[in-house]
């Protein structure tokens, strides 16, 4: 592995995927209001980045994706009055709450498969996924979102067969 197949970058409030729920006459529905408007989010970005690629066929090889979710602190961290803006001591320095990170890593991963960058999800063989705070690490993005590298892991000899 040299350099990932893609990079994107998406903007917005990563959702969970996962947790259904049945309303009055028995339909499923899912439980976050957030997952739609995330993956259409991941969706557009990816194909933003697609755009650039005329030759790009959606990946049916064994992948890596990388992932991290840039989630915004709860208000709860932060000091009120005088104190509104400053992180408080005791504010974890990682997301321990909810979404919980492999609802996330399922909602993003369908998105990748509707924007065309995987042929399906089954070709997902390892994730490396994590979550963080706006501007707490070095993949943590200033604003909510996600940063996503899809790797190839065949040799290009094995892909080109």
């Amino acid at each position: 592995m040299t350099a990932p197949a893609i990079n994107i970058t998406v903007h917005g409030t990563p959702g969970p995927q996962g947790s259904k729920t049945r309303n009055a006459a028995g339909a499923l529905y899912e439980s976050s209001a957030k997952v739609k408007p995330w993956r259409e989010a991941v969706k557009s970005a990816a194909l933003d980045t697609l755009a650039y690629d005329e030759t790009w066929m959606p990946l049916n090889e064994p992948v890596r994706v990388d992932v991290v979710f840039t989630l915004r602190r709860p208000k709860s961290h932060y000091g009120t009055g005088r104190n509104a803006g400053v992180l408080k001591a005791s504010a974890p320095e990682y997301p321990t709450g909810k979404p919980d990170l492999d609802k996330l890593v399922r909602s993003t991963q369908d998105a990748l498969k509707d924007a065309g960058v995987l042929h399906d999800d089954s070709v997902v063989t390892a994730v490396f996924a994590a979550k963080a705070y706006v501007l707490t690490g070095a993949d943590a993005l200033s604003h909510p979102g996600a940063v996503i590298q899809v790797w190839r892991l065949n040799k290009p000899e094995e892909s080109e067969s």
